[in-house]
C-alpha cells in the first residue's frame, strides 16, 4: 500500500478546502444554513486546539517525554473531523443505508490516515490517538446536532461541482507547508529563539537524571 498517498487524505492542502466546501454546501440550502455556524465553530475549535498544542511545544517545549507527545496529530484530527461530515453532506440525496455507510467510511478513512502517520514515522501513537479522539468528537457532535434537522439534498451537478477541487488536489498531491509555517511562528515567539523538536523534548528531560547520577 502507498502509505504516503493515504496520509495525503489528512493533509491540510486537501482538507481545508474540503472544510470550506462543507460550508458552501450547507449555505446552499436554506434549511441547513443554521448548521453552517455549528460546523464553523466546531471545526474552528479543533483547528485552533491543534495549532495551539503544536505552538506550545515548538515555542516553549510543552510536551510529554513519557508519552512521546508534542501536540495533536493534525492529519488525524482533520481527517476525523472532516471526512464523516463531508460524506454525510455529499450523500444527503441517497437512501439512509447508503448515507450511514458513507459516514462510517469517513470514520474508517480517518482511522487509516492516523495509522499511516505512524507508518511514515510522522507522529507517535499518543499524538495520533489524541488527534483522532479530537476529530471524532467534532464530527460526531456535529452529526448528532443534525439528527432532528433537514439533510442537504444536492443535485447531481452540485455533487460533481463539489468533487472537482478535491479530486484535482488529490491528483496533484501537493503538500501544505503547515509544519514549516508553525515552526517559523514558534521560532519568532519563543524565548529560546528557535522551534523545539522531538529530540529536544527527550534531551531536556533526560539530562537532569544524568546529572543526578553524576552527583551520587
Amino acid at each position: 500500500m502507498n502509505w504516503h498517498l493515504l496520509t495525503y487524505f489528512g493533509d491540510s492542502m486537501l482538507l481545508l478546502p474540503c472544510a470550506a466546501i462543507i460550508v458552501a454546501l450547507l449555505l446552499w440550502t436554506p434549511s441547513t444554513r443554521r448548521a453552517t455556524w455549528q460546523w464553523i465553530l466546531l471545526f474552528g475549535f479543533a483547528g485552533g486546539l491543534v495549532c495551539l498544542s503544536k505552538l506550545a511545544f515548538m515555542g516553549w517545549g510543552v510536551g510529554s517525554r513519557e508519552f512521546d507527545f508534542t501536540g495533536f496529530s493534525g492529519h488525524s484530527a482533520l481527517s476525523a473531523s472532516i471526512w464523516p461530515v463531508l460524506l454525510w453532506v455529499l450523500t444527503g440525496r441517497f437512501s439512509r443505508p447508503l448515507r450511514i455507510t458513507a459516514v462510517l467510511a469517513g470514520y474508517v478513512l480517518a482511522l487509516a490516515v492516523g495509522y499511516s502517520r505512524l507508518v511514515v514515522h510522522a507522529h507517535s501513537v499518543s499524538e495520533v490517538i489524541a488527534g483522532l479522539v479530537l476529530g471524532y468528537t467534532i464530527s460526531t457532535t456535529f452529526l448528532m446536532l443534525q439528527r432532528p434537522n433537514a439533510i442537504p439534498r444536492l443535485s447531481y451537478p452540485q455533487l460533481a461541482t463539489a468533487l472537482i477541487l478535491p479530486l484535482f488536489l488529490i491528483n496533484t498531491g501537493k503538500v501544505a507547508p503547515t509544519q514549516g509555517l508553525l515552526e517559523h511562528i514558534a521560532a519568532a515567539i519563543s524565548p529560546a529563539g528557535k522551534a523545539f523538536t522531538r529530540a529536544d523534548l527527550h534531551r531536556m528531560q533526560v539530562q537532569p537524571v544524568q546529572a543526578d547520577l553524576v552527583i551520587k
